[in-house]
């Protein structure tokens, strides 16, 4: 039986596959228009699966095209010349490799070529394709490469140099096509900061799943299978993933395995919900690149922040280096107002986590000292979250707290208050069994929190002061999101860092929708010795 591809390449005999026709159809064209192609990507999005499937599409239904297909994974510490010679072997076995699943023989011709033939630099590599296309008259050469950022830096410029000449030679060019698959782009391999002498590329962009793409996917386990998923859990899986294909296929198979669910029930949002808090909670190699790619650099942190904490957002520049490594890695995404954004909010809320310190100190003092261990206080008599009176406590020990809050360790100040908010309400929802996650992606100083316990949800917005029009425009924001999600009551919590702060509690009504404000100072400064003896 099939499943849904997490490690690794995914085979369409093994797993359920998104086919992506467009894209395929998309590309296949620009094969035969003899393009070179480069797709520059973050790991984990598809790109190896995809390009492999399109070029076995190609070689059906056009038979007169002869692909070979390379790797540069292992040669990025070799010479050049080490390089070069292992790059002929890894030719050589990809030619046979065609000729056997063709069950055809290679012309004694070309054997006696390849046997005596050897590859010691680009030049060495341009003639080859040269002469070994007077080997296959009636085929186009289709050349794939992946991986190809490894390539040894001391080998990089010849061999963009020599594809580049036999791209300007003429139409019956060997390689008629080349594909590079990479992480970083070649403006990125460039480290001289040179113009690139592949020039001469078109960008190829794969982006991730659509809806329709995800239910298409899913689709594929429920005709195969008989389980349905309901509307609502596929709706959600591509809102907290924004169809990043390896989350999407950990959702499905955390669903469809790892829960043990009776195949004869369809998969619920309460399902989706637990799903959801494993993803969330757990490891997997996807997760473990996100959070290992944004401690690579101390400044990382303090550009995310500012992504997710700045209302007029931060622009989306790849001309900016660290910009261009977070969209790199896959972190962070260009807006549809060209700003930046986190990709979706599994990474907001892993991000947060990351840079959340384990112990911040302040624990303990979360609750009042009389509070009970399962937290009765913050819940009615039906068991449901007596939200007015958790955010007015978590307002008060922001208040006991200080100028302590400014020792939480390894966080930047104008973060803190979002960080304890999010330690706070982790805390609280662990301990009576509820599920919290971000609900909207950010990009413009806005973090939505939502809660969900005992089937009711509930919605926290985030933000930092700004401003009174800024402060209002947020209200009517969130009394929006609360009418379209079918919530009545929602929560806005906004942090002032000004030096005199103005706090505030307020309830309104705003159309058919109820927001509870609060404003909550945020300490500037530790009093000084003298200060706190006066008090």
């Amino acid at each position: 039986m099939k499943t849904f591809g997490t490690q690794g390449r995914v085979y369409p005999s093994r797993h359920y596959v998104v086919p992506r026709t467009e894209e395929k159809t998309e590309f296949i064209k620009r094969v035969k228009e003899g393009r070179y192609i480069v797709l520059f990507a973050p790991r984990q999005t598809g790109k190896t699966t995809f390009f492999r499937l399109a070029l076995d599409t190609l070689t059906t239904e056009e038979p007169s095209y002869f692909p070979i297909q390379l790797n540069f994974e292992e040669y990025e510490d070799y010479t050049a010349s080490e390089f070069y010679c292992n790059l002929y072997e890894d030719i050589r076995e990809e030619i046979e490799n065609v000729f056997q699943k063709r069950e055809e023989a290679p012309p004694k011709a070309l054997i006696h070529f390849l046997e005596n033939t050897a590859l010691t630099d680009h030049v060495s590599m341009r003639r080859f394709f040269t002469h070994f296309d007077s080997f296959l008259p009636d085929h186009r050469v289709v050349l794939i490469i992946d991986e190809f950022d490894a390539i040894p830096r001391e080998a990089l410029k010849g061999f963009l140099h020599s594809l580049r000449r036999i791209y300007l030679a003429d139409e019956n060019r060997c390689p008629h096509s080349v594909s590079i698959i990479g992480v970083k782009s070649i403006t990125q391999l460039s480290y001289d900061r040179s113009v690139s002498p592949f020039n001469i590329q078109d960008e190829f962009n794969l982006p991730n799943f659509t809806f329709e793409q995800v239910c298409e996917l899913l689709g594929q386990y429920t005709e195969a299978v008989g389980q349905t998923f309901e509307e609502e859990v596929i709706a959600s899986i591509h809102k907290q993933t924004a169809g990043q294909p390896v989350l999407v296929n950990h959702f499905a198979e955390i669903l469809t395995e790892t829960l043990d669910i009776p195949k004869t029930e369809p998969i619920t949002i309460a399902h989706f919900l637990n799903a959801h808090t494993r993803l969330l909670r757990g490891q997997n190699t996807n997760i473990k690149h996100l959070t290992t790619n944004i401690r690579k650099n101390p400044r990382f942190e303090s550009v995310l922040m500012q992504i997710m904490t700045r209302d007029e957002g931060v622009d989306f520049s790849l001309d900016d280096d660290i910009i261009s490594e977070l969209a790199t890695y896959g972190v962070i995404k260009e807006g549809v107002d060209g700003m930046c954004e986190i990709l979706n909010p599994i990474y907001l809320y892993r991000i947060m986590r990351a840079f959340k310190p384990v112990v911040n100190g302040l624990e303990q003092e979360y609750f009042p000292e009389d509070t009970g261990e399962g937290l009765h206080e913050y819940l009615t008599s039906t068991r449901q979250i007596e939200m007015e009176a958790l955010l007015d406590n978590f307002r008060d020990f922001i208040a006991r707290a200080g100028f302590r809050i400014l020792q939480v360790p390894d966080t930047p100040q104008e973060s803190v208050g979002r960080h304890l908010l999010l330690a706070y309400l982790d805390e609280f929802v662990r301990r009576i069994g509820g599920v919290m996650h971000i609900e909207v992606q950010t990009g413009r100083g806005r973090m939505d929190l939502l809660i969900t316990h005992n089937q009711r949800k509930y919605i926290v917005e985030t933000k930092i002061w700004r401003g009174a029009a800024r402060y209002l425009a947020g209200k009517n924001q969130l009394a929006a999101y609360l009418k379209l999600e079918g919530v009545t009551v929602g929560y806005y919590v906004v942090f002032d860092h000004r030096e005199v702060p103005e706090p505030r509690v307020e309830t309104e009504t705003i159309g058919d929708v109820t927001v509870r404000s609060y404003v909550i100072p945020v300490v500037q400064e530790r009093p000084s010795d003298e200060q706190r003896v006066i008090e």
